[in-house]
């Protein structure tokens, strides 16, 4: 029932972008615009408000990216910065999966009993501990002695299909680089992320899971 509502809410949020657009364009192509812009920023993982407990296990879906706009509030800057969202995040994907970093590669086991996680990736079974704080929309990951204790805090959001997770660039890019180091696969891949997370402010980076 929660969810029905929460599909509702959105349907009828989206309803109104549409119609003011509309009305402010003068064009009727101005509500599939907002449509597809949506659905691509989305990739069909609308973000619920709603808690989330992290038990179970979670496949990685694809990265997650970011980024901050000075003026949210405006209905124009938000459109652009969906459109950004996605363009910036098809790039990063896909250099990111030249690295072996895609869909399907790597799972993630919480166990909320002891607040313990275990994520497979490339063969390797990386453990450690984790901790939601801040009303349950933050998680911080510490990984064991393999990663040399790599800490990361980052915003965490109940999703329609798991969560996502999402860190500031040089913390998400600093985890990937351990990942590849421990697995003997090469990172050159990952420098030219940096230079494109480089052209943009507040940009974060992060996982979307699949429960």
């Amino acid at each position: 029932m929660i969810l029905s509502a929460a599909a509702l809410l959105f349907a009828g949020a989206n309803a109104s972008a549409q119609s003011f657009l509309s009305s402010l364009l003068g064009s009727s192509s101005a509500a599939s615009t907002v449509t597809s812009l949506v659905n691509a920023v989305t990739g069909g993982n609308v973000v619920y408000s709603a808690p989330i407990s992290l038990n179970g296990t979670y496949t990685y879906n694809g990265v997650a990216v970011s980024i901050s706009s000075s003026d949210a509030s405006a209905v124009l800057t938000n459109i652009a910065g969906a459109a950004a969202n996605s363009t910036v995040e098809a790039k990063i994907d896909e250099k990111l999966q030249k690295v072996g970093i895609k869909p399907g590669s790597f799972t993630m086991t919480f166990n909320n009993t002891d607040n313990t996680f275990t994520l497979n990736i490339f063969g390797l079974s990386l453990p450690g501990s984790y901790k939601i704080g801040e009303g349950e929309k933050t998680v911080t990951l510490t990984f064991g002695k393999t990663m040399q204790y790599f800490c990361m805090t980052g915003t965490l959001n109940s999703t329609s299909t798991g969560a996502t997770m999402l860190f500031t660039a040089d913390k998400y890019l600093g985890f990937a680089k351990k990942v590849l180091k421990n697995a003997g696969e090469k990172s050159t891949e990952l420098s030219s992320i940096t230079s494109l997370v480089d052209n943009y402010d507040q940009l974060k980076i992060g996982f979307k899971l699949t429960k």
